[in-house]
């Protein structure tokens, strides 16, 4: 922690509330969600656990302050993915980054997405990233590469897919597999794309420009 970081005063409202969430994110990515603890959590921001208690409410509450910063930083990485001239790449670019950004901080891929209940808002940033793939999906069917159809339901999909397989990954279910990328992810993207329309000779042309030049 920082000098400056270390004089706040725990009563000063939006700086101490963000430490409180920062602090409560590196303690769930390094050590998982036991960890996340009022105590624990107000000894790193060098405030009591009534600081918690003040700005949230309770634990739940910064959990779920957690769980949305968790979305705002995979859509601040989704952002990074540069958009070319072919609509495909830019779909599997997008699924590349959000599958490594999973992989990174596993913890808090959990707390985003596997703890969530019907019930719960939908954190901003949740939306925020699928307005992302549904614009790459957009851009599919303008382009021609998908054939005209609801860009709300083939962004579920291609979500369905995507989130599916890096929740079974994480989980370890697929760790028999010795890649399960080409064997798993890939595959199901292939045919989903040409359920859509594409065409399996220009899939492979798309694909083949992700994998760079030959050694």
């Amino acid at each position: 922690m920082s000098e400056a970081a270390s004089t706040r005063s725990p009563s000063d409202g939006a700086s101490m509330r963000d430490r409180l969430i920062q602090a409560a994110t590196q303690l769930l990515v390094d050590e998982g969600l036991p960890s996340v603890q009022a105590r624990r959590i107000a000894r790193e921001v060098g405030g009591t656990t009534m600081a918690v208690y003040h700005h949230f409410g309770g634990m739940p509450q910064l959990l779920a302050a957690v769980r949305e910063e968790g979305f705002r930083q995979l859509y601040e990485r989704l952002l990074t993915v540069p958009t070319t001239d072919d609509p495909i790449i830019d779909l599997y670019q997008l699924a590349m980054a959000y599958r490594e950004a999973a992989l990174a901080r596993p913890n808090l891929y959990e707390l985003m997405f596997g703890r969530s209940q019907a019930t719960d808002p939908t954190p901003a940033g949740a939306d925020q990233n699928y307005a992302l793939m549904h614009a790459k999906v957009q851009r599919a069917i303008d382009l021609g590469r998908i054939r005209p159809t609801d860009p709300v339901a083939v962004t579920a999909q291609m979500t369905t897919l995507l989130h599916g397989y890096v929740a079974l990954e994480l989980a370890g279910h697929l760790s028999a597999l010795d890649d399960s990328l080409e064997q798993v992810l890939i595959p199901l993207s292939r045919s989903l794309l040409v359920s859509l329309g594409d065409q399996p000779a220009r899939i492979e042309e798309s694909l083949a420009k992700t994998q760079g030049p030959a050694e």
